[in-house]
């Protein structure tokens, strides 16, 4: 690669793009329109001169791991009576709860209030239910939150945090029939309701680059270099034995999705042969369950600490509307065998502020956060971790993994003054 030719390309933006990505998000279809020729792209759609990542598995200062709650038939959104209390259902979203959250919390809601009572109980306090207890406010009720943990402690957290609204979402054997209708509905109402956060200060929903590196044409095998260390086994022990199982839905909202660049050699920033880039949205937990949180508080909501152990204790509630939303806990609580756990672990990399971007390489993806620059293994592009529900942290996974983003920006050339 002509490293000055590069620099010449990339220099004029004057700046850098910011960071994105979708984590454990297979790269885009290869549906976009025809690449350009270098010679043809715009000044505007080339790669500004990227930052490198101080990739070394001494800077990891965290680890988190969360269990997804996947549910193979789909997010359960239906309604039951629980003595004399409506119960509506909110959980199993998978890898899909932080980008599905407004258009599911609109649905309970919907249902939630079909009888116009004045004050709703919400169950468990991870993002999908501080917004369906915000979405309820909105229309006009008191709110209480009965939880076992506020948000910083919930494994809504310990997860990607990026715009993947059809991650884990459901087997596509399983899911019903008319399911589709119903996840482009929550994606698209989910979508609207993020604009309001976007710009605000701190960054709590943002927009950002990211990039899909491969050393052969993407579809074909990849070469094998062999000094890199390879990753740990897959950690998968039950089906789906691949990605291709779980149901795939993104093309239906191609609309508000940006079609990747292929990245032609003299305007590709990365030592590799074949990359593209695409934007996407990411969530900066802290920032934005700060905003979620004030709100809650500052519409005169409520938060009860409490475990249930019983699905009959909902019944016991004063408030008689009951809006369902313990995540994985259901499992066990509600007893619905329909949930399976997928294991995810992240590393994070102390921050770097001026790297704003993404790239997802050899079965590892990193994002660039405000608190961090996450790491994460993937296995064909995918993460690992089907019905593994061991939470323990597997410090190994993420060493390796870093130690490919390490050999990548090793390769670059060293620039000189």
């Amino acid at each position: 690669m002509d490293r000055r030719h590069l620099l010449r390309n990339s220099l004029a933006l004057g700046g850098v793009l910011g960071m994105g990505g979708c984590a454990g998000q297979s790269a885009p279809p290869a549906t976009a329109p025809a690449a350009k020729t270098a010679s043809t792209v715009l000044q505007m759609d080339r790669p500004p001169v990227l930052a490198p990542v101080r990739a070394h598995a001494d800077r990891f200062f965290d680890f988190k791991v969360c269990l997804r709650p996947f549910r193979t038939k789909g997010p359960r959104l239906d309604v039951e009576q629980i003595g004399d209390a409506l119960v509506v259902h909110n959980y199993g979203h998978g890898g899909s709860g932080w980008s599905l959250s407004w258009g599911s919390a609109e649905m309970a809601v919907e249902k939630a209030l079909s009888g116009s009572p004045k004050e709703v109980a919400v169950i468990g306090s991870g993002i999908i239910g501080l917004t369906s207890a915000i979405t309820a406010q909105r229309a006009g009720a008191q709110v209480t939150i009965y939880t076992r943990e506020l948000l910083p402690r919930t494994r809504s957290v310990r997860a990607n945090g990026s715009w993947t609204p059809d991650s884990r979402i459901a087997l596509a054997g399983e899911a019903p029939a008319n399911f589709g209708d119903t996840w482009e509905q929550m994606a698209r109402i989910s979508w609207k309701n993020f604009r309001p956060y976007i710009g605000m200060a701190g960054n709590p929903i943002a927009f950002a680059d990211h990039y899909y590196l491969t050393d052969a044409p993407r579809g074909t095998p990849q070469p094998v270099d062999a000094t890199v260390p390879p990753l740990p086994p897959p950690t998968w022990t039950g089906a789906p034995t691949s990605g291709e199982d779980f149901a795939k839905y993104s093309d239906r909202i191609r609309d508000i999705t940006p079609y990747p660049q292929q990245l032609e050699a003299d305007i590709n920033p990365f030592p590799v042969k074949y990359a593209s880039r695409t934007t996407n949205m990411f969530f900066n937990f802290t920032e934005y369950g700060h905003l979620l949180t004030t709100e809650f508080f500052a519409r005169g909501g409520k938060i009860v600490m409490r475990d249930f152990h019983s699905p009959s204790e909902l019944g016991h509630l004063p408030q008689k509307v009951v809006i369902n939303c313990p995540g994985f806990a259901a499992r066990d609580w509600w007893q619905d065998k329909a949930m399976v756990p997928v294991r995810g672990q992240t590393g994070w990399l102390i921050p770097q502020p001026e790297v704003n971007y993404g790239l997802t390489y050899r079965n590892v993806q990193i994002l660039s956060k405000s608190d961090g620059i996450m790491v994460i293994a993937l296995e064909n592009g995918e993460l690992k971790g089907y019905n593994n529900s061991n939470e323990s942290v597997n410090r190994v996974e993420s060493e390796n993994a870093v130690k490919v983003i390490d050999d990548l920006f090793a390769r670059f050339p060293v620039s000189r003054a």
